[in-house]
């Protein structure tokens, strides 16, 4: 059960206050608007402006290029009429959400002046300044702006069938919002036998990298709460030498498993996993090894997509060329090589910022050069990296991690809410204040 108490120095009014008439969901980063707030309209001066990608990204960029620019044509591409709250997707797989929680539709988010093209992107031609869809129509642009998101690479993982997920233990939190439920399922039924329960991340860049870390916790406070803990080993594959990218939070991470039994395995990338046997393949310094199971929660690689990675758009050298990220400036968000073209949310080949509350940061930098662009003038916004992770350690309990670029943490709270203690109103923030904050932003007013 959850404490009757908040941790710290927040109490019950103080987050009434925080949430309602201050409009904050900490640990997101993300601003509720005041009232009677409003973007100044520029002449659009006829501007032909394509955005591919319907997700977070793709629709607050939508929103707000609306909202500022008054007489250019906005057109949005992509084929998919769902729209899911991603970061609830940990939710539904821990059983605190329904999987209905996440869903809505796209439609119901679009500005009526923004023009839908409900297909895929299939190829990019920057030199040509056009985007062709999948059924082959050219669509031709003077601005573009790149938010497909990310391709779930789960092919990269030999023996894996996504069909088979709630089966046999096996479990994947990112496929779909049947699928999260599907890993609810088979998690319950590990809680109630016990056994090996088998986590880690995949060694690509990745989505909420501290997802995989919340769904430990989380199941490691499921096993401690039916009585079963003792009946259960729990072990976490770590793709490299660190459980976080941010040294200050990995540590603390360490720590908390080491409290909580957790046994950690550094230095392994899974490739590929035997169903059947319920063994899972990794790739180690000292060779492949196998690592048997009751369960797993199975994180593909995470690569561009095709559209993408196929295309000029891509990094051409460095880290992120092998997976196809996008080339982009990392304060401005504007591609280093096709000025008219920028790349916000998780497609962004930059160092950090591939979550919601970094969505919320870069779609009005890239936003405003976009427009400054067309009013001919220029804009010093720029993008810090901001990334927040609200990690969930327990039922009831979340520590709010928030960094940049650096590695520094940037609390939203500083003296009100530490950023590394397991709070009652940080998991408050996460299960309760973010969705209606990112809701907001997909309309352009956060």
């Amino acid at each position: 059960m959850m404490n009757s108490q908040f941790d710290g120095r927040l109490g019950r009014r103080d987050l009434l206050r925080l949430l309602g008439a201050g409009g904050v969901a900490a640990g997101t980063g993300l601003m509720l608007p005041k009232q009677g707030q409003a973007a100044t309209q520029i002449a659009g001066k006829g501007a032909k402006i394509v955005i591919a990608g319907a997700g977070a990204a793709g629709l607050s960029m939508a929103s707000r290029l609306a909202q500022r620019l008054d007489g250019a044509t906005i057109t949005i591409i992509d084929g998919r009429k769902a729209h899911y709250y991603q970061p609830g997707f940990t939710l539904v797989a821990g059983g605190i959400k329904s999987k209905d929680y996440v869903t809505s539709t796209t439609a119901e988010y679009l500005p009526k002046s923004v023009s839908w093209i409900e297909e895929a992107v299939a190829e990019f031609d920057p030199e040509g300044n056009k985007v062709v869809t999948a059924s082959g129509k050219a669509v031709p642009y003077d601005y573009l702006v790149v938010a497909t998101g990310m391709k779930l690479d789960y092919a990269a993982i030999e023996g894996m069938d996504m069909n088979r997920i709630g089966q046999d233990g096996l479990g994947s939190i990112y496929a779909s919002p049947d699928a999260a439920h599907a890993t609810w399922g088979a998690m319950s039924k590990f809680v109630e036998a016990g056994g090996v329960g088998l986590f880690g991340r995949p060694n690509t860049e990745m989505k909420c990298a501290g997802a995989p870390l919340k769904y430990t916790f989380i199941t490691e406070d499921r096993l401690r709460r039916a009585g079963n803990r003792g009946k259960a080993e729990i072990v976490y594959a770590a793709n490299n030498k660190a459980l976080f990218s941010v040294p200050i939070v990995a540590e603390k991470v360490r720590m908390l498993f080491k409290d909580r039994g957790v046994k950690t395995h550094y230095d392994h990338v899974q490739t590929g996993i035997d169903l059947g046997r319920k063994v899972a393949i990794y790739n180690t310094p000292n060779g492949p090894t196998e690592i048997k199971y009751d369960f797993i929660n199975v994180i593909p690689p995470m690569r561009a997509p095709d559209a993408v990675r196929n295309s000029s758009l891509r990094w051409q050298e460095g880290g992120f060329a092998a997976d196809g990220w996008m080339e982009v400036d990392k304060a401005t968000l504007r591609h280093k090589r096709f000025a008219n073209v920028f790349g916000v949310g998780d497609i962004a080949g930059v160092p950090k910022g591939k979550t919601a509350a970094s969505v919320k940061w870069q779609v009005p930098v890239a936003a405003d050069h976009l427009v400054a662009d067309i009013a001919g003038t220029k804009s010093d916004a720029v993008y810090n990296g901001y990334t927040s992770c609200p990690l969930i350690t327990q039922l009831g309990r979340a520590m709010l991690v928030e960094f940049d670029y650096n590695n520094d943490l940037v609390p939203s709270f500083p003296g009100v809410v530490a950023p590394l203690e397991e709070l009652w109103i940080t998991w408050v923030m996460k299960t309760m204040a973010l969705k209606p904050t990112y809701l907001t932003m997909l309309r352009g007013q956060a």
